[in-house]
């Protein structure tokens, strides 16, 4: 498992060994040779976003953000072991999430009105594609800045659609169509969600797209039409505080709620339904979570005191606490991977 710092004097990706029984143990530190970054107005959630930290399986590489020095960074994976390729400019300011499908990365840059970058992966490294850059127009001036930033960029399961999350700074789900060659539209069709402050987004087996809406504390499922407008499929409030994350194993999803220190759990119908599963207490501030790959387990950052919280996922979608592992130097991070 890898877990990155954001810290702002130095961004480093903690690497952990996972027991049998999901407990964890520290195998090293590696830097990325760049800077964390803190929004304004974040106290647990330093870069207010989801997939800050990125692993692609296929090609065993790790990309992670520097928010501070606008750049972004390539890790070969070794098992438990880092080997740093390169560090590029995210082509933007404060780069906070990215996305990769193929031979093809995007990565979403926060500041300046916000605006997605696109890269080619040759080999273990990534050359960035002036072209594929589009600004994504939204307000620099709104405040509190944590509140008002694009949150995640994602690609659909089939890497057709390429998908960008407002948050309050429009409350909207950005939706570019993606080229064969790796480039989107020059525009995006702009599914607009009043009030619903669009933040993380995960899709399930069948390609439902899955929304943790932070305005009414909600998870979401939608179906992508054709013309890339969305339908509503259901809704359900999670009845915690900021609901902002999401992820998602076989047919069960989980939001972190940072403001309640909870998860909450949801069974997925075959047709985009939500039964809730119940809520699980976590150490303050949860955030940014991650699933192992057999799905047994459980890992979210909990940001108030820079820790990652264990759980094994029951076969009934309850949750059972494993352990709490501090992370050096990551009170506030974000950004977690299970390799």
């Amino acid at each position: 498992m890898f877990v990155q710092t954001d810290n702002t004097a130095g961004n480093a990706i903690v690497a952990y060994d996972r027991s049998s029984d999901g407990r964890l143990r520290q195998a090293g530190t590696y830097p990325t040779g760049g800077l964390g970054g803190i929004l304004g107005g974040s106290v647990a959630d330093h870069l207010a976003s989801q997939g800050s930290l990125t692993y692609d399986r296929t090609h065993k590489l790790l990309y992670a953000v520097n928010a501070g020095s606008d750049t972004i960074t390539v890790f070969q994976v070794h098992g438990d072991r880092l080997t740093r390729r390169q560090v590029i400019s995210s082509g933007g300011t404060f780069p906070v999430s990215i996305a990769t499908h193929g031979n093809t990365v995007y990565v979403l840059n926060a500041r300046d009105g916000g605006s997605v970058q696109g890269f080619r992966r040759v080999g273990h490294t990534l050359v960035r594609v002036p072209a594929w850059n589009r600004k994504l127009g939204l307000d620099p001036t709104l405040t509190p800045e944590f509140t008002h930033s694009p949150a995640q960029v994602a690609f659909t399961p089939d890497g057709r659609r390429l998908l960008v999350t407002t948050m309050g700074n429009g409350s909207n789900i950005d939706i570019f169509d993606v080229h064969p060659d790796g480039g989107i539209s020059a525009r995006p069709v702009v599914n607009h969600q009043p009030d619903k402050v669009p933040f993380a987004v995960t899709f399930d087996s069948r390609g439902h797209l899955l929304v943790a809406e932070a305005g009414p504390n909600a998870v979401a499922s939608y179906t992508i039409n054709r013309d890339n407008t969305l339908d509503l499929l259901d809704e359900q409030a999670t009845g915690q505080a900021a609901t902002c994350w999401i992820v998602i194993t076989g047919d069960k999803a989980y939001t972190s709620n940072a403001g309640s220190g909870s998860l909450s759990g949801y069974r997925v119908g075959a047709k985009g339904s939500l039964t809730t599963l119940g809520d699980t207490t976590t150490n303050p501030g949860t955030v940014d979570a991650a699933v192992s790959p057999d799905g047994h387990f459980l890992y979210v950052q909990t940001g108030v005191n820079g820790t990652v919280d264990a759980f094994r996922i029951n076969p009934n979608g309850s949750l059972t606490a494993t352990g709490s592992t501090t992370v050096p130097d990551a009170v506030g991070g974000e950004g977690i991977v299970v390799s």
